[in-house]
């Protein structure tokens, strides 16, 4: 039983997937009780590997037919790209500490009494992650959270092999898959994708419209909000929170020039690597442009406080891969707000001398704690209301 594409629902004037086709590994009903039957063991999944599973289910990690194997993670680590060509920011592979797991097993991989499919295991190796970590994250510091997750977490051994869906992760969030985001697009327009982790306030929502008036952005192009909602940093909003943020946001704007969907995607803060991630990923929902911040998936050192990747480090690797992808990038805008003209670019503000008004994340969440009332324009009133609720 091989891998389907979702060809039917791969509009004229979509961009085609990464590789060329929108892979399904969903196996047709009928058929799954007959493949679960056929695992000779099992193995329990986390957070992050359920994610995982569910984007190469629904084909946001096109082409992939499964987890890597060990060639393919060896090629990504060391070049960003499978041994094929394709282009990849991270390796993509199931872990486990099972011993007595073998090349020509058949895994039934569940989460949380689901059955979520079968993985073929054609590869299981023990990798080095001192070099894992110093070329997909640029340090092997425990401080960085994703080091911290390949050697705390992750376990000693990793899998790679084909993966037959039996079932999606139930969430709390419904996740549209990438087939579900395609068939709601504008044919021939340009899909401009907004990467976030955290809930939206009026300086984001500035930055994602104005994208659409970008140079490089055609007339009628609509933007796809699209934030991660799986595991994140460990003091971030959880993804459930967030979501209902989201959606109270979207009742309120209600603009149709504005597409809402949810990425079930664990974060890895890897910087320029996970910006490439992230292209991929939207470039198999539909877009064909990406908004990306200054500093897009970075983090800091908790003891010193300086960041682990350069202020425009991923603003750079994604404009270099972005050609090779099909898509272009929009540079996220520094917006600030004024007492005089509002929201305007920070390097308008400073030549104009307006007056800038600021408000930290720190003095936000002190606020909000406190009951105090938080101003307009920092932050949507249906925004305050559900994390006050939450």
């Amino acid at each position: 039983m091989t891998a389907s594409a979702f060809t039917p629902s791969q509009r004229s004037g979509v961009i085609a997937p990464h590789g060329g086709d929108l892979l399904n590994l969903m196996v047709p009903e009928a058929n799954r009780t007959t493949v679960s039957a056929s695992a000779t063991k099992s193995l329990e999944c986390s957070d992050r590997s359920a994610c995982d599973i569910e984007l190469l289910i629904i084909g946001a990690f096109s082409p992939l037919r499964g987890f890597m194997h060990q060639e393919d993670y060896n090629a990504v680590v060391a070049r960003n790209r499978t041994v094929s060509g394709h282009l990849f920011g991270l390796p993509i592979v199931m872990d486990t500490d099972q011993e007595d797991v073998i090349v020509g097993d058949r895994l039934l991989l569940n989460y949380k009494g689901q059955e979520l499919a079968v993985l073929d295991v054609e590869s299981k190796w023990e990798p080095d992650k001192v070099i894992e970590a110093q070329s997909c994250y640029g340090t092997t510091s425990l401080e960085h959270p994703a080091t911290r997750m390949i050697a705390m977490e992750r376990k000693r051994f990793y899998l790679g092999g084909t993966l037959k869906g039996l079932s999606l992760p139930k969430r709390v969030f419904p996740c549209k898959t990438p087939a579900e985001v395609r068939a709601g697009l504008p044919s021939g327009e340009d899909v401009v994708a907004f990467q976030c982790r955290n809930p939206i306030h009026r300086a984001h929502y500035e930055l994602l419209t104005r994208a659409l008036h970008a140079p490089n952005v055609s007339k009628n192009a609509v933007v796809l909000v699209h934030p991660t909602c799986g595991p994140t940093q460990q003091d971030d909003i959880p993804g459930a929170m967030r979501f209902e943020t989201y959606e109270r946001l979207a009742a309120e704007v209600d603009n149709d020039r504005i597409h809402w969907a949810y990425l079930p995607y664990a974060m890895h803060m890897a910087g320029p690597r996970e910006a490439l991630q992230h292209m991929i990923i939207r470039r198999n929902y539909g877009c064909t442009r990406f908004i990306i911040g200054r500093d897009m998936a970075g983090c800091k050192s908790s003891l010193s406080g300086s960041d682990f990747y350069g202020p425009y480090e991923a603003q750079n690797f994604a404009k270099e891969c972005a050609p090779e992808l099909a898509m272009e990038t929009v540079p996220s805008l520094n917006l600030v707000y004024t007492d005089e003209e509002g929201y305007v670019t920070a390097e308008y503000a400073e030549t104009h001398r307006l007056h800038v008004k600021k408000l930290s994340g720190t003095q936000f969440r002190k606020m909000l704690r406190s009951g105090e009332e938080i101003p307009e324009w920092f932050a949507f009133k249906s925004v305050v209301k559900a994390l006050r609720a939450l």
